[in-house]
Order: structure tokens, then sequence, then C-alpha cells
């Protein structure tokens, strides 16, 4: 920013004369009310970081231009085009001139209605200051938006005529008025306003041009919505060198002409935008059901949810795959894992990501990293099933891991793998709940169209959308029209320059949202067509995730959802939803109980069948089920999960201590169903030979109290990648490890049982294997976090009580060689003994002194202070800069000065 808009002001106290207009930011914020320094605040968090000392400083911060990006990035389209209208105004520009330019000659109802409050917006952002009569763009966003060579304007305009004809010799300038017939004038600056005045005059304008040879015209129709350059050839067109005599081209380089801005307006017809866009899009309805189809088919996805959870996690009990070195799950682990859970590879990424971010998987960090469920996990499944699910919901809103973008690569080129690093973007969760409160403003029931929501997104976020891989390259479109321009045909013209991207001053920015790009994921709902941007990629991502979750269904919203977003149940929620700061676990608690009725109940028993199956006709129990998933195998699933017992599963049991017997009445407790005869002789034929060979750390040996069956493990063929040898009728020695001899000989048809050195059998359970306790991974916020009202009320308090003390009016003293003028925002200066006279004088008279104080890091500041003590070298007072009272060693008190007489 200038040095006019941040220079400090003397500042009588009680503010600027509320009939005189702001002469900076810094006064225009002083002027306002602690709510509006509040919106600001709250609109802008990053202002916050460290507080500011004081108004000046707060001015001076909101227009940094890192700042500045990250406001721009935040605005509407039509707030967004507000401000770039400002951007090519003249500076300062009455409310009046801005409406010309969004509305044009011919008025805009819809403009006209939408501009006071974008004008206030983009006030209360302090994007902009001044009264109506004299809007003025903060400086830095003035630079980012207005045209320019490097970076032309999302307008598609051009330099004005002062600016495109700077530095061009004063006989060319004579020579453009007069063929444009306009009188010759004394000096260029004159030559220059009488061009200027012609081009924004209507009547003369329209006659100029009605002289113009239609293939001139047909030139400046090119140009006209942007981009404003074109090439020329050393020996242009008749056209273009009509156009070129006139003024109406302008050189921009030897090779190179230029549109002036005036010229291109009248052709706009005053219009700034080609399509002003006031209002947001409206969003159509794809579909409609009854609320009821909805949370039902909701809670199916739900529970379908929590399922493939447990299975998945169940089949990395023993330990997962391993970690790549760099971090994640390798392309072949996540194949696998996708084939185990019978889904898309993307749909079993996004599985893996939600049960990482919640906490339930994690890397056990030994040496041979693997990944393996955590204790958390265990806590989780103790938790009732809405519970389980509200918790995978919250994680899902809240986590900025973005499943979706695995496969594709990041900014070096890499592919980014599973549960790898680079994955989190910092958009996602205001991406998700925007989506998803969007939907919730459509009645009960309704299901949104998906091009209607992404073209929602991007209006509300137009530079957030915007792809950031957009490259500027010679020859590609601008502005508006997003067409490269050309001043002529043939030879007379080449293609122009510029580009059409509206982010040409956000690069640079440090905004997660821009970035790397990812592949799409075979969930995202289908739109007809790729969107290239980050915003849009994850909208489509959470459609689709939010349907997989339980949060819509039928891709309509469904309450619990609504109740997860602290929404109403029975209506349409208004527009904008606002945040009711709700603690997000009464919102989750809340969610679950409305979900609780909708689950189906879980039963406590199976039905057995003849061909060594059992069918479970609902969600079992915890215990009932944790002992099936052992005992037998999931060999189908669906309204119905279908359990089939084999020698391998019937064996597992056993491994995991049960008895035959223990077997036998688990079966005849839990089933509504007669023991088929098959079943129990399975049970007792697996029982009879299990635990017959003990396999225990030699390196490894077997032992068998029957010799002959040893005999014939020796004899076989199979058992000689064992390298086994006897050391004993009953003892055979391998030169392989336990594990290994165990399958082994399971894969030659026998059940050998591990024991430990004390000779007792090993029992194995399933979910024996977990990670060291780990905590969830943090999520990365977009920018710094939303502040309370806590926080923006103690804000300003301290930002108000320092521009007191930076502003407060001091008495003067007499200037002599020995105490010379103080400059401007200087720390006073005065001895120790002057320092310690004039505190223990304020203490005596209850006075208020102005002080300039170093703290031990060094920083130095100003405070106003009433001291009420002086002793042992330190002064204790009342801080008016941080309304409490505090104790100042003297030896940092650099000076001090006594106030005005009206200021005590």
């Amino acid at each position: 920013m200038g040095i006019g808009e941040l220079d400090r002001e003397a500042h009588v106290p009680g503010g600027t004369d509320a009939a005189a207009a702001p002469r900076t930011l810094a006064e225009a914020l002083r002027a306002r009310g602690d709510e509006g320094l509040v919106a600001l605040l709250r609109a802008r968090p990053d202002l916050l970081s460290p507080v500011p000392n004081d108004l000046t400083q707060l001015a001076t911060r909101a227009g940094t231009r890192g700042s500045v990006v990250r406001a721009l990035e935040r605005l509407d389209r039509f707030t967004l085009q507000t401000a770039e209208a400002l951007a090519v105004a003249p500076d300062p520009a009455p409310y009046a001139v801005l409406l010309a330019l969004l509305s044009g000659d011919d008025g805009d109802p819809g403009v006209e209605a939408a501009l006071p409050r974008a004008v206030e917006v983009l006030r209360e952002q302090a994007l902009v200051w001044g009264e109506d009569d004299r809007l003025r763009l903060v400086r830095t966003a003035r630079e980012l938006l207005a045209p320019s060579p490097q970076h032309p304007s999302p307008t598609g305009l051009g330099p004005t005529v002062s600016e495109a004809t700077a530095g061009m010799s004063p006989g060319r300038i004579q020579e453009i008025i007069a063929a444009a017939g306009l009188p010759a004038t004394h000096d260029p600056v004159s030559a220059v306003t009488a061009l200027t005045g012609l081009f924004t005059d209507r009547d003369r304008m329209g006659s100029l041009l009605d002289t113009a040879p239609p293939e001139a015209l047909a030139v400046l129709d090119r140009l006209v919505w942007g981009p404003p350059y074109g090439e020329v050839t050393a020996n242009p067109t008749p056209p273009v060198q009509w156009l070129r005599d006139r003024g109406l081209l302008l050189p921009a380089s030897p090779r190179t002409v230029v549109l002036p801005r005036e010229a291109a307006l009248h052709l706009r017809g005053g219009r700034a935008h080609r399509s002003p866009e006031p209002h947001a899009p409206e969003l159509t309805v794809l579909r409609e059901y009854r609320p009821q189809v909805v949370d039902n088919a909701a809670a199916g996805q739900a529970y379908a949810a929590l399922s493939t959870v447990e299975e998945l996690l169940k089949s990395w009990h023993q330990g997962g795959p391993a970690v790549l070195r760099a971090g994640g799950l390798s392309v072949r682990d996540l194949k696998r894992t996708a084939v185990a859970l019978d889904v898309a590879e993307p749909v079993a990424a996004f599985w893996l990501e939600l049960t990482y971010g919640a906490g339930l998987l994690a890397s056990d960090g030994e040496a041979d990293e693997r990944y393996a469920p955590t204790p958390a996990y265990d806590d989780w499944l103790d938790l009732p099933p809405a519970e389980r699910w509200a918790r995978l919901a919250t994680t899902w809103l809240m986590g900025t891991r973005t499943a979706g973008l695995i496969g594709g690569q990041d900014a070096k080129g890499r592919t980014l793998s599973a549960l790898g690093p680079d994955l989190d973007r910092g958009a996602a969760p205001e991406v998700r709940r925007r989506v998803l409160t969007l939907q919730a403003t459509l009645p009960p029931g309704s299901a949104a169209a998906p091009e209607a929501l992404l073209a929602r997104l991007r209006w509300e976020r137009p530079l957030r959308g915007a792809s950031a891989t957009t490259a500027r390259a010679p020859g590609g479109g601008g502005g508006e029209s997003g067409s490269g321009g050309s001043t002529g045909a043939g030879a007379g013209a080449a293609g122009g320059r510029g580009t059409a991207s509206t982010t040409a001053y956000g690069t640079g920015s440090a905004s997660p949202a821009f970035g790397s790009t990812g592949s799409s994921t075979a969930y995202g709902s289908g739109t007809g067509h790729s969107p290239t941007d980050l915003r849009s990629r994850i909208a489509l991502w959470t459609l689709g995730e939010a349907e997989m979750l339980g949060i819509t269904g039928r891709g309509a919203l469904a309450s619990p959802a609504r109740a997860l977003l602290n929404l109403p149940l029975a209506e349409a929620a208004p527009e904008p939803v606002a945040e009711h700061g709700v603690e997000l676990s009464v919102a989750a608690s809340r969610a679950a109980t409305l979900l609780a009725p909708l689950l189906p109940e879980a039963v406590d028993h199976v039905l057995l069948q003849a061909d060594l199956t059992a069918v479970a006709p609902g969600p079992l129990r915890r215990p009932l089920a944790d002992m099936l998933s052992v005992l037998a195998d999931v060999e189908s699933k669906g309204g119905a999960t279908v359990y089939r017992f084999t020698p391998g599963s019937v064996r597992r049991a056993l491994d995991a201590g049960r008895s035959a017997s223990d077997l036998h009445d688990f079966l005849t407790a839990h089933s509504r169903t007669p023991v088929p005869q098959p079943l129990s002789y399975l049970i007792d034929d697996v029982a009879r030979k299990h635990g017959h060979l003990r396999i225990g750390a030699a390196s490894a040996y077997v032992r068998c109290d029957d010799d002959a069956v040893l005999g014939e493990i020796l004899a076989d063929k199979r058992s000689a990648s064992l390298r086994l040898r006897r050391l004993a009728p009953t003892v055979l020695a391998a030169q392989t490890d336990p594990t290994a001899l165990l399958e082994g000989l399971r894969s030659m048809g026998y059940a050998p049982a591990a024991e430990s050195a004390a000779g007792d059998v090993l029992i194995t359970r399933a979910d024996a294997y977990r990670t060291a306790a780990r905590t969830a991974p943090a999520p990365v916020p977009d920018g710094p976090p939303a502040p309370d009202s806590t926080l923006l009320g103690a804000a300003v308090r301290a930002i108000r009580a320092g521009d007191l003390a930076a502003t407060a009016v001091r008495k003067e003293r007499p200037e002599t060689p020995e105490t010379p003028a103080r400059a401007p925002g200087e720390l006073p200066r005065t001895s120790p003994a002057e320092t310690l006279a004039t505190v223990q004088a304020a203490a005596m008279t209850g006075t208020a002194v102005w002080i300039g104080y170093v703290n031990a890091e060094g920083a130095a500041s100003q405070r106003v202070i009433a001291p009420v003590r002086v002793e042992g070298g330190f002064v204790t007072g009342y801080d008016h800069t941080a309304d409490e009272v505090r104790t100042y060693p003297l030896h940092r008190i650099t000076g001090v000065a006594e106030l005005a007489e009206d200021q005590v």
C-alpha cells in the first residue's frame, strides 16, 4: 500500500470528524464501530496472526499482497466483478460510475439491486474504503486486478489512453488528434485529455466510428471483449492503419498494438464485463423422494459402511501390507484390498483413508513397518453402531485428506499413493460442508443436480475454483471471451496475446486449494464433463463419498446428516446456512440418535444348513459376530450374510483356544435350527487331528506321540522344502521358522498346533496384533482457523487500546540541541532520572503518561499507563493499551511523556 493510505495522521481523541471523509484506510477503520472491526477480523482471520498493535498496523496488514489475495479468493463472482470494475474505474470512483460500469448504458435492474450488498462486503473486508462519492479500492487489490501487459484484466480491458500514450512523442500525439478531427493543442497532456474526451463522448465517438471501414470495425470486434492486444506487421493492412492513425489502436511495443480502455468501453456499451452475474445460479432438483425413503436408503448405506470398515480392518488383524519407503500403500496392495472388499480401487482407497483419518488404522512403527489396526479400533467396535457411524462421518466431514487424489501426480510428477503423504487439501472440509449445506437448502427428499451444484460453487468462489495449472502463453485466450485477439486479416495481423486466467495475480499464493492435480474416482457423480479445478473435483467426490457413507440417500440429504451439520430437520435450511456454534460432538450425538432407529436391529441367532453354511438373517450382536467370524468364512453378503464352515475355519477356532465341545455348545445355543450332522462330524474330525502334531522353536521342531505319523511326513515329497530330520522317534527338527513349518504342514493336510517353550499349546487370536497407541492425523487447515467471539472481542479491545496509545497527543517539549524534535511515531527518549521523576509525579497526581517500552524479546511498543506505585525499580499502573494492571521494569522504559491537557 502507498504512503498516503497508511501514513499515521495526527488524531484528536474521539476519532475523526464525522463530517470529514477518511483520508486513509487507517482513518476509515478508526471511524468504524467495534461491530465493524469484528466483522472484518471474522471475514479475514489472517489479520489476527498476531493481533495488530493498533489500527494503523491493522490497515497495513490488510493491504499486504498475501492477505489481499486470500481475501479476493473468498469473494463471490459478483463481488469480485465489482472489485474488478473498481480496478478499471478512476480512483476514487463515485458509486454512479461503478454502477454504470457494471450495468452499462442500458442499465440492469439485477445489478442495481445487488450492487449495494457487493460494495458493503468489499468495504466490510477493508478491500474498499471511502464514502459512496469517493470509493477507493486498496492499492494492492488495484495492482492485482488492473490491466497490465503481463497480467491482463479479467474484464478484458486494456490500459487507458493516458497509460498507452506514455512515452509517445508529442508530434505523434498531435498527428493522432488531427486524424481524429480534434484541434491541435499546445502540449501532450492537453492532447491526451482531448483524445480521452473524444472516446468517452458517446455522440462524437459514434460519429467517428460511422466513418470507419467495415474491416476496421471487424478488427475492433475481435478485440473489444479481450484480450485487447494484437500483433501487427511492419506494413499493416489499411483497416489497421486507419485505426492506428486515429488512436483507436495504440502501440504497446514495436509489433504490438492495444485497444484503449475508453474506446473498448464505448464499444461495449459502457460495460466492464460481458455478462455480470449479480445473482447466484439456482439449484435445480434432479429427483424427489419421500424423506422416509431417503432416510432408509441412507441408513442402509451407513450399515454397509460399518460392515466394510470392519471387514477391511479384520482382514489386517495379523498385520497388513508393508509401508512403502516413501510412505503409503503400494499399488499392488491397494488392488488386493479392493479385491478383498469386492469394490473398485478408488473406493477401496476411500475406505482406507477414512479409517486412517479416524485413527483406526496406522503403521506399527517396527523395523519391518506394516499397517495394522490400532487400539482405538477395539474401542470403536465397542460403541453402538450409530455412534460408530457418527465418528466416521465426523472424521470425513472435518478431514483434509482427499482420497480422490490417489493415483494422480503431485507437482513433482510423483504418483500419490493411498495412506501416503501429500494428500491433504485444506479446501476439502469447506467444500464438503458447502455441498451438503447447499443440498440442505432444497426441500427434504430432493436431490440436487450435480451440474447446478458445481455452477453454484464456481459462482461462490470463482478464484478458488480456477485451475491453478493455467499457463500463460503467447496466442492464448484472454479476457471475457477466452479467445485470442487479432488486429486484422492475412498479412496484416497475427494472433493476439494474453490469457483468460482470472488467477493471474494469485500466482505464488500459499493457498492449499491450488496445486496438484489428481485422477477422478469411479464413485464421483457424473456431470457429463471432467472438471479440472480442485474445488469442482472435490465437490464431485463429495457426492459419491456422502452416498457411500450414508450422509445422503439416493442423492438427497438424510435427516442424520442434517443433524450432523446442525441444520433444521423438517424444512429447507435458510440460505446461507449460518454456523450455530454447537459443539461438533453434540451434533454427532444428535445424528447418532436419529440414525439408531433406522439401522437394522442386531440378532442373536443364525440358521445352520446341511451344506455346511450358516445364514445370519441380520446384523449379528458383537460376541456372536466375533466368534462366528473365527469359526466360519464369509461366503456372501447382502440382506443376509452367509457363512461357510471349512476345515481351515474350524482349525482357526481351535487355535484360538476353543475345544470341540465349546464349538458344539456355541452352535447349539445360537442356532434356530438343529446342528446338521455334517457340521458336527467336521468339528469332531478336525478336533481329533488338531494338536496331534506340536511345533516349537529350535529353530523349529515337530513332535508327535505317534512316530508313524512323523515317518509319514518324512516320506512325503512335499516336506522336502521344510528340510526335516529325525532327532528322536517322536521329534523332527526343521531348518525353517515355526510359522513357515506350521503353514507347510497345514498345506499337506495336517492340523499341527504351535506350542510354547513350556510345552503348552499357543492360543492365537484374530485380534492379537495391534499397533501402539496412535493419534489420528490432524487435519491441515486452509489458512488460520475461524476465531470465536471471545477472541474477536479481546482482539478489538487490544487494538483499540493500542490505537489510543499510538494516537494520543503528547505535550511537546521545547526543542533544544540536547532534546531535538521527535519524529512522528518515534518512541519517547528521556534520561533515567527524568523517567523516574515523571512516573512518580504521575502516580502522585493520578494522571496518565505515554511511555515507550522494550520487552525482553526486544520488541518496542508505545503504551498509555496510569502509574499507581513506583518502587524497587518497577512501576505498577493501569495499562490502557492492555486494559489491565501491569508492572514494568523502569530500565526497560525508553522514555516518558505527559499527555496533552485534553487527554488527561
